[in-house]
C-alpha cells in the first residue's frame, strides 16, 4: 500500500526544488539540498552526487555527509563502486547487501563497511541522452529499493540534471521570447489541426491525435510536425498521405 504521507513530501520536495530554479541559486547548494532531501525520501543514511568533468572524469559536488563525502572521493580514487560503474554503464546499480559483493569492489567494500555502509544504490543522472553523472545512495544497513524508491531518485536525480544544465535562474530577458515562442508555436498548432480537419475531414480531435502520434512515432516535435504541414508544399502531400494511412491504420 503507498504511504500518502510518502507522496505529500516527495511531491513537496519536487515544488520546493523546481521553485527554486526560478530564482537566482547557487547549484551546489542546491545539489546539496537534492542530496539531504534523496536521504530523507529514501529512508538512506547518506547521499552525495557526482558529475562527469570534461574529461569524463567523476568529480564529487555534494554530500549529506563527511562520511559520504570520504566514501565518493573513495571509490573515485579506487575507481570501483556503486557510481563509477553507474556512470560507466549508464545504467541504475543496487546492491542489498555489500557483504555479497565483497569481490566485485573489494576494496570500495571493505571502506563502506568501515564508514557504516551496508547496502548502496547508484541512480544515473541523463540529459539528452549523455550520463551527467550519478547519485549516490548509501544505507547503514541492508535493504533493497523498491519500484517507488526507483521512481523518486530518479525524479529527484533529473532535478539536479535540470540545475546543473541550466546554471542560471531566468529573467525576464530570457523568459519572454521563450513564451513568444511557445505561443507561436501552439498558433501553428491550431492552424495544422484546422487544415487537417477540413483536408481530411475529421474532427478537431481526431487531426490533433493524428498529429501528435505522427510525431512520436517519427520522433519529431509536435509544432515542427505541423510548421510543415503549414508552410512546406513540398513536403505537404507526403505528410498527408502518412497521416490518411495511420487514419485508416
Amino acid at each position: 500500500m503507498t504511504d500518502p504521507s510518502r507522496e505529500i513530501r516527495v511531491l513537496d520536495a519536487v515544488v520546493t526544488l523546481v521553485d527554486s530554479l526560478l530564482y537566482d541559486f547557487d547549484v551546489v547548494e542546491l545539489l546539496t539540498g537534492l542530496t539531504e532531501r534523496c536521504a530523507e525520501l529514501l529512508d538512506v543514511a547518506a547521499a552525495g552526487f557526482l558529475l562527469a568533468d570534461p574529461t569524463n572524469r567523476l568529480r564529487l559536488v555534494a554530500a549529506t555527509s563527511e562520511a559520504a563525502r570520504e566514501l565518493e572521493l573513495f571509490q573515485l580514487q579506487a575507481d570501483q563502486g556503486p557510481c563509477v560503474d553507474c556512470y560507466r554503464s549508464g545504467e541504475p546499480v543496487s546492491i542489498d547487501d555489500l557483504t555479497v559483493v565483497a569481490d566485485r569492489w573489494p576494496r570500495f567494500a571493505a571502506a563502506a563497511d568501515e564508514a557504516g555502509f551496508r547496502s548502496v544504490h547508484a541512480i544515473p543522472m541523463r540529459a539528452a541522452g549523455t550520463v551527467l553523472g550519478a547519485l549516490g545512495l548509501f544505507g547503514d544497513r541492508p535493504g533493497r529499493l523498491n519500484d517507488a524508491d526507483l521512481l523518486v531518485a530518479r525524479t529527484l536525480a533529473h532535478v539536479a540534471c535540470v540545475a546543473v544544465l541550466q546554471e542560471h535562474a531566468p529573467t525576464p530577458a530570457t523568459v519572454l521570447p521563450r513564451l513568444q515562442a511557445a505561443l507561436n508555436r501552439r498558433v501553428v498548432v491550431e492552424q495544422a489541426k484546422g487544415f487537417l480537419r477540413e483536408t481530411m475531414n475529421v474532427s478537431v480531435e481526431d487531426a490533433f491525435t493524428l498529429l501528435r502520434n505522427y510525431a512520436r512515432e517519427h520522433g519529431e516535435h509536435l509544432s515542427d510536425v505541423a510548421r510543415t504541414l503549414m508552410t512546406d508544399r513540398y513536403s505537404r502531400p507526403v505528410l498527408i498521405s502518412a497521416l490518411t494511412a495511420m487514419r485508416a491504420g
